[in-house]
């Protein structure tokens, strides 16, 4: 989106967009963490009701999800520029994960806004995937056997998401 509207506007709008989420994602059920990065960021970023902040390992999604999918039992990882996203969605891939080892909520632009497995999960699982393309959700989906899909959201990657997302959501009110 900084290539639209400028890195200055893009940080706003990112920042809006992961408050609009952390607001409605949270919930008592369940643990939310805000992976940081860069490291230097833990801290930087405002207290969202005592969310819990850890730093991300540098480099691509790969490694960055290796390390978090490498912890074990049932765990989620949504983007944070996905907006639409609500408690019931997170309700609804924990669910998933009962019947199934990997769920995935698809996004609108051959992406993900959600994966969430049964961990620990190896480290290999994360490679070859063509990240942020329209190629992204199939790779790493031939990576597991049996997955769940939850419902299609949009990323909001560019100004064209940015304004299609805000026409449906001032229609929707």
């Amino acid at each position: 989106m900084a290539a639209d509207i400028g890195v200055t506007h893009a940080k706003r709008h990112y920042r809006g967009m992961m408050a609009t989420i952390l607001r409605h994602v949270q919930d008592p059920r369940w643990l939310t963490i805000l992976a940081v990065t860069p490291p230097a960021s833990l801290g930087q970023i405002p207290d969202w009701q005592g969310i819990t902040q850890i730093p991300q390992v540098s480099g691509s999604l790969s490694p960055r999800l290796a390390q978090i999918f490498a912890r074990k039992g049932p765990t989620l990882v949504i983007g944070t520029d996905s907006p639409q996203v609500r408690s019931r969605d997170i309700a609804a891939a924990f669910q998933a994960l009962r019947h199934t080892d990997v769920v995935f909520g698809p996004a609108s632009d051959g992406g993900f806004w959600l994966m969430g497995a049964n961990g620990p999960l190896s480290p290999a699982k994360f490679e070859g995937v063509r990240w942020s393309t329209e190629h992204t959700l199939a790779d790493i989906k031939a990576q597991f056997g049996r997955v769940a899909t939850l419902r299609t959201l949009t990323d909001i990657d560019d100004l064209q998401a940015l304004k299609a997302y805000r026409r449906s959501h001032f229609q929707s009110r």
